[in-house]
C-alpha cells in the first residue's frame, strides 16, 4: 500500500502473479494557516482513512472466496507514511484477513517494486509458511504411497502421461530437478516434437529437427501449470520429506485425481509403440 496505488498480488512457489491494482490521488501535506489548515488537515486524514478501508475491502475480495480464505498467509506491506492510520486495523480490518497475516513490512516505493521488496522483507515469514506446506503435500503424496493406492505418480515419464490424460491434480517437483526441457522443430513439415536432458548430456542432435527453445522443466511448469490444470509445487530437500521424495522419488511426482487403473494402463501400453528413451518423450506440451 502506497501513496500513489495499492497492488495485490499472489506469491505461488516461484511464481509471482499480480491479481489487482488500483491508483489513489491523496493530497499532499500544505503550508497554509488558520482555519484553512484545520478544514484541510480534515479533509486529508479523511481521504487516507477512506483509502485504507478501500485496500482492506478490496484485500477481503482478492483473499476470500466463498466465505473462505484462498491463501495460507497474507503480508502486509506498506510505506512508512500510513503507518499512523495501520495502527488502528482492528477497527477497519475483517477478522477472517487479520487472523492470517504473517508479517508487516515498510516498504520505500509503491507498485511492483515495492511487492518485490516486500518478498524479500518477508522471506523468512514465507519460507516458513512454505516448509510447512511442502511438508504436508509431500506426507500426502506419502500417505498414498504407503497405502499403494494407485492414486500418485513418479519419474518423468509417467508424470508427464498423467499429465497429459488430465487426471494429475497435484504435481509435485524439486526446485534443483536439472532437466532441461527442449522444443524441437522439424523444418520441413515444422513438426514439434519434445525432449528432455539433463544439463551434462550431449546436446541432442538429428539432422530433421532444430531445437527452437530450451528451458528448465522446473521454470517450465512454473509459467505453465495453469494451463494444464493442476496445482503445482515446487519443493526442496532440506527436510526429511524433501530429501526422500528427491533420492527415492527422483524428484518429480504427483497426486491423481483418481485411482490409477494399472491392468488398463497396461493393456493400452501392449496396444501402442512405446519409445522407452529417457531423453525423448515424444511431442507432449507441444
Amino acid at each position: 500500500m502506497g501513496t500513489n496505488e495499492a497492488l495485490f498480488g499472489i506469491l505461488h512457489s516461484n511464481n509471482r502473479e499480480i491479481i489487482a491494482r488500483f491508483s489513489v490521488d491523496l493530497p499532499r501535506k500544505r503550508s497554509v494557516g488558520g482555519t484553512r489548515a484545520i478544514r484541510f488537515a480534515r479533509l486529508r486524514k479523511e481521504k487516507r482513512q477512506n483509502y485504507v478501508r478501500k485496500v482492506f475491502e478490496m484485500a477481503v475480495q482478492c483473499f476470500i472466496i466463498d466465505d473462505k480464505v484462498n491463501v495460507d498467509g497474507i503480508i502486509l506491506a506498506n510505506v512508512a507514511e500510513f503507518n499512523t492510520e495501520l495502527h488502528h486495523l482492528n477497527d477497519i480490518i475483517d477478522p477472517r484477513i487479520q487472523e492470517i497475516i504473517l508479517q508487516r513490512v515498510t516498504v520505500y516505493h509503491d507498485g511492483d517494486i515495492g511487492f518485490n521488496q516486500a518478498i524479500e522483507l518477508a522471506s523468512e515469514s514465507i519460507g516458513n509458511i512454505k516448509f510447512v506446506q511442502q511438508k504436508k503435500i509431500l506426507l500426502q503424496f506419502f500417505n498414498e504411497v504407503s497405502k499403494d493406492s494407485n492414486q500418485y505418480c513418479f519419474g518423468l515419464e509417467d508424470t508427464l502421461k498423467q499429465l497429459e490424460t488430465g487426471d494429475l491434480e497435484i504435481l509435485v517437483i524439486w526446485k534443483n530437478l536439472d532437466l532441461i526441457r527442449c522444443s524441437m522443430c522439424n523444418n520441413k513439415t515444422k513438426e514439434i516434437k519434445i525432449i528432455y536432458l539433463h544439463p551434462d548430456q550431449e546436446k541432442y542432435t538429428d539432422t530433421e529437427f532444430e531445437q527452437v527453445e530450451q528451458m528448465r522443466l522446473v521454470d517450465w511448469f512454473a509459467n505453465n501449470y495453469q494451463k494444464l490444470d493442476v496445482k503445482l509445487e515446487i519443493v526442496t530437500d532440506t527436510g526429511q520429506e524433501g530429501s526422500q521424495f528427491v533420492q527415492g522419488f527422483t524428484g518429480i511426482g504427483g497426486i491423481l485425481k483418481h485411482k490409477f487403473d494399472q491392468q488398463l494402463s497396461n493393456v493400452q501400453n501392449n496396444s501402442e509403440h512405446l519409445d522407452n528413451n529417457d531423453d525423448d518423450y515424444g511431442s507432449f506440451f507441444d
